[in-house]
């Protein structure tokens, strides 16, 4: 039976040899860009928030711009995403906030990025980890789900149960890419309905896998 150390150990080795390049899906050209991409991927695809974003940054290409906008202006567009006006809103508090409390330069830290509208720790783990290298893991959908079915996690309930499992397991220096592994292979392979276990290089240490085969 496999020991937890050796199925992280496994899995940090398959993705070293067959993904050594993992980013994030979003495109942005600064932090400001990849703060509010985040923001607006909260329960959207990464592939509908790059179809609204390039009009977003034309238009608000800074926080002092976005602060100055207002949450009707920022709706009309970025309506195709989910939550609209919630994030139209939030987009504008977090703006305003960004300028008037931080200089507008996003913060290392990821508590102080919870002071900005619309960050969460999910967000805040994001742009740490994406853009200070930082050992913080985000749990989304994707994570959340991945890591239980391999058996990274056992038996969380919450996104921060899975997050301390993970950040307690992965090397501190690895937390930022294993990240985007969990996420990508989560998005292409491991997806939610119908897991494509027949290309899946995991099969050996998958609890997942381990099941349906009984």
């Amino acid at each position: 039976m496999l020991s937890i150390k050796d199925r992280y150990q496994f899995f940090i080795e398959y993705f070293k040899n067959e993904m050594p390049i993992a980013e994030s899906e979003l495109i942005y050209k600064n932090p400001f860009q990849l703060l509010v991409a985040v923001i607006l991927s909260a329960q959207c695809t990464d592939k509908r928030v790059n179809m609204v974003t390039p009009k977003l940054f034309e238009k608000y290409p800074t926080p002092e711009a976005l602060s100055n906008s207002t949450q009707e202006e920022v709706y009309i567009i970025i309506r195709s995403v989910t939550y609209p006006n919630n994030k139209s809103k939030n987009l504008v508090s977090m703006a305003k906030k960004l300028v008037e409390k931080f200089n507008s330069v996003i913060p290392d830290d990821a508590n102080k990025l919870q002071e900005l509208d619309g960050v969460g720790r999910k967000t805040a783990n994001v742009v740490t980890s994406v853009l200070f290298n930082q050992p913080n893991m985000p749990v989304d959908t994707h994570v959340f789900r991945v890591s239980a079915r391999i058996g990274l996690t056992t038996n969380a309930k919450t996104p921060l149960e899975a997050e301390k499992q993970l950040t307690k397991h992965f090397p501190k220096d690895i937390i930022p890419i294993a990240h985007h592994w969990l996420i990508l292979h989560g998005r292409y392979i491991c997806i939610a309905r119908k897991p494509k276990c027949i290309k899946c290089g995991l099969k050996s240490i998958c609890k997942y896998y381990e099941s349906t085969q009984k």
